[in-house]
């Protein structure tokens, strides 16, 4: 502890040279006696700053590398994944740069939130070792930041639940912009993510706003490949195998269309009849399509072969209706 000097009197005659330097003797002995532990402790304090400093740029760059490694391995084994199936992407300029863009995302997404992280803990610790140098009782401090942080996790838990579930959703690339989704009670396509809610547009235009944590499950109809399943209902009179025939050679050609055969992946399947009832028969077409353009391709499928049956004479089958009854066709 520092000497206390005695008040000097404005009234009273200077004091001597010899008096003076008796007087500052104690700070001279303490400042003698404390300045090396002083110098030394200021040292330590410098070296924690530039080691603090040092560990997180370090630890920046260890993730920024190992996210881009992480989401280029991850969009490489989805591709060998792919080839392995015998599915053959043939994917053009603009959706390699989709992709690329879209692993841009995720890639700064997860970097800036991991990098957020390890600098929270990197200068927390830092400031704990600096209060230390200055001889501050570390133990009251450690034990209000962990009431204080039992306190925040009680109190935000489902902030932490979205961020979480953010993170692991970004990870695994569950989906991203421009994906349509079934997240439960949202279908459309995804607008926004981030880290605690994601964004989708329904197909009526509403836009909703959904917490990470509160998706259970989802249907992604944009990964990978997909499939444009048709069924056609044929009239109970029509012969199978006749339009079987017809449809096959409408669907052949439908592939070798040169606006259809960059989006099909595969020959289409005819499955055959899936269904009788009602005075149809219901054969079914599936044909496996890049992502996303399985909707298109129905449409276009269904209208080709409207065209095929009128060509052919093939009669589309169509509901009846009892003569009888709460449901009866009433005539006259």
């Amino acid at each position: 502890m520092l000497p206390l000097l005695s008040q000097p009197n404005p009234d009273a005659a200077p004091p001597a040279p010899g008096v003076v330097l008796q007087q500052a003797e104690p700070w001279m002995s303490w400042f003698t006696e404390n300045s090396s532990a002083f110098i030394s402790g200021l040292i330590n304090i410098v070296i924690i700053l530039v080691l603090v400093l040092v560990a997180r740029a370090v630890a920046g760059r260890l993730i920024t590398h190992g996210v881009r490694r992480m989401v280029t391995s991850h969009q490489r084994i989805r591709q060998v994944k792919a080839r392995r199936e015998g599915v053959v992407l043939h994917r053009s300029e603009d959706s390699v740069a989709d992709a690329h863009t879209r692993q841009e995302q995720r890639a700064r997404t997860i970097g800036s939130v991991l990098r957020s992280i390890a600098t929270a803990i990197i200068f927390g610790v830092g400031f704990m070792m600096i209060l230390g140098e200055m001889g501050i009782n570390l133990g009251p401090v450690l034990a209000s930041a962990g009431v204080l942080g039992l306190a925040v996790a009680f109190g935000a838990q489902n902030l932490v639940q979205d961020f979480m579930s953010g993170i692991f959703m970004m990870v695994e690339d569950q989906y991203g912009v421009g994906d349509v989704i079934d997240a439960g009670d949202a279908v459309g396509t995804v607008e926004d993510v981030t880290l605690r809610i994601t964004k989708i547009r329904d197909l009526d235009g509403g836009l909703w706003h959904v917490r990470n944590g509160n998706i259970q499950r989802v249907c992604n109809m944009n990964q990978d490949w997909a499939n444009a399943v048709v069924e056609v209902p044929l009239d109970y009179s029509v012969d199978v195998s006749h339009a079987e025939k017809v449809i096959g050679e409408s669907i052949a050609e439908f592939a070798e269309d040169p606006a259809n055969r960059m989006k099909i992946l595969e020959k289409p399947d005819l499955s055959g009849v899936v269904g009788i009832g009602n005075g149809s028969v219901t054969v079914r077409i599936i044909v496996k399509t890049k992502p996303g353009e399985q909707w298109a391709l129905g449409r276009a499928l269904r209208a080709h072969l409207k065209s095929s049956f009128d060509a052919a004479g093939i009669k589309v089958a169509y509901p009846l209706l009892p003569l009888n009854g709460s449901g009866a066709v009433k005539q006259g």
